[in-house]
């Protein structure tokens, strides 16, 4: 794979789509091959289509619609990234569902937007989540946060992942989403950076995700709440 912010004419952002309407398909494709600096390599219809040709294509980024006859994007997303641990995925779905989201970001997805996106978002897009980015539509994701923010206690609704956090991760997740380091981290909460460290270690495990950066894309795009962390002086 192309490292990431390198992809030029001579150097396309390989793009793999997987969606069961053919016409779908292809204006994706006629869309994104109108840009210099993207190629789309190949597409599915089905999951276990694209669980068969995607990885022999090496794509950069797999466009993957969320809801499919034979499964679900998610579980493609999680099964070609387990093969190919740098693709990018982009979630496209018509629908503003706040489960798929979590379980997109769980899977490792880089991006989750609505099929109502404007063919140039979704352009930049890809061009987002090809340079190691994230890209996901900001009004679901705020939705989330607040669950995220919320006492678990008076939130059933809460996922049992984020319930799991103790308060203190729940504040340095919040924090991680903020763009702090863990010495910044630290200092805001008065805890040593290896305390932080730890701290860090245990969350991304109750998560199930292996990056920093995919915890942090769940505390991104946060709305400001009542019950918001005090935010460390920088």
């Amino acid at each position: 794979m192309t490292e990431p912010g390198t992809f030029t004419q001579q150097n396309p952002i390989r793009v793999f789509l997987l969606d069961d309407h053919e016409v779908v398909r292809r204006g994706l494709t006629d869309l994104l091959d109108s840009e210099p600096d993207i190629s789309v390599v190949g597409d599915a219809d089905t999951v276990e289509h694209a669980l068969t040709r995607g990885p022999a294509l090496r794509p950069d980024v797999a466009v993957l619609d969320v809801r499919l006859p034979d499964g679900d994007g998610i579980t493609v997303c999680r099964e070609l990234r387990s093969r190919m641990p740098h693709l990018a995925c982009l979630m496209l779905t018509s629908f503003d569902d706040e489960d798929a989201l979590l379980d997109a970001i769980m899977a490792g997805a880089a991006g989750y937007v609505l099929k109502q996106i404007k063919g140039s978002d979704l352009v930049s897009a890809v061009r987002t989540v090809a340079s190691g980015q994230s890209m996901l539509d900001p009004a679901t994701t705020a939705r989330l946060m607040r669950s995220l923010r919320a006492d678990p206690a008076e939130s059933p609704g809460v996922p049992p992942e984020l319930a799991s956090l103790s308060p203190r991760e729940r504040e340095i997740l919040v924090l991680i989403g903020d763009g702090l380091t863990n010495r910044e981290i630290g200092e805001g909460l008065f805890l040593s950076e290896k305390t932080v460290k730890n701290h860090i270690s245990r969350l991304l495990a109750k998560l199930g995700v292996q990056r920093r950066v995919q915890a942090a894309v769940l505390a991104s795009h946060l709305e400001q709440q009542p019950q918001a962390v005090d935010r460390p002086a920088r």
